[in-house]
């Protein structure tokens, strides 16, 4: 059987990046993103819920959100739901669900609070413009 384990989230920062380092020196980056989702419901009601989606990034990639996004900031992310599980200090076991980050891409404009310089590191290419697009 094929398995396949991909997640896409656009969402603001939580709180700002925390960079740390592996023992192998490897730059790891760990962030809270906040993804909201509104509909409207059968009755005509509006509604909105929010996710709280745990992330981790690691190398370049971490170095550079580190750099670049702080709370509040919007970001796109590509990655891949990883399970965690450990024993607390109290002997009991805990468990969540985290996203390890791929790529992903600054959201929004210069005059949004991103810096002017910040690379859209690893960024999902656009469309070729005008008439040229097969469909």
């Amino acid at each position: 059987m094929a398995n396949f384990n991909k997640i896409f989230l656009m969402g603001n920062l939580t709180r700002d990046p925390q960079l740390s380092y592996l023992p192998s020196q490897t730059p790891v980056v760990e962030f809270g993103l906040a993804v909201n989702r509104r509909w409207t419901a059968k009755d005509g009601t509006k509604k909105e819920e929010t996710c709280f989606v745990d992330c981790r990034a690691f190398g370049k990639t971490a170095e550079t959100i580190n750099k670049y996004m702080t709370k509040g900031k919007p970001i796109f992310v590509e990655g891949r739901l990883d399970f965690d599980s450990w024993n607390a200090q109290d002997g009991t076991k805990r468990s969540k669900h985290r996203v390890t980050v791929e790529n992903f891409q600054f959201i929004g404009s210069p005059g949004q609070g991103q810096s002017a310089a910040a690379p859209a590191a690893q960024s999902i290419p656009e469309p070729p413009a005008g008439d040229d697009i097969p469909f």
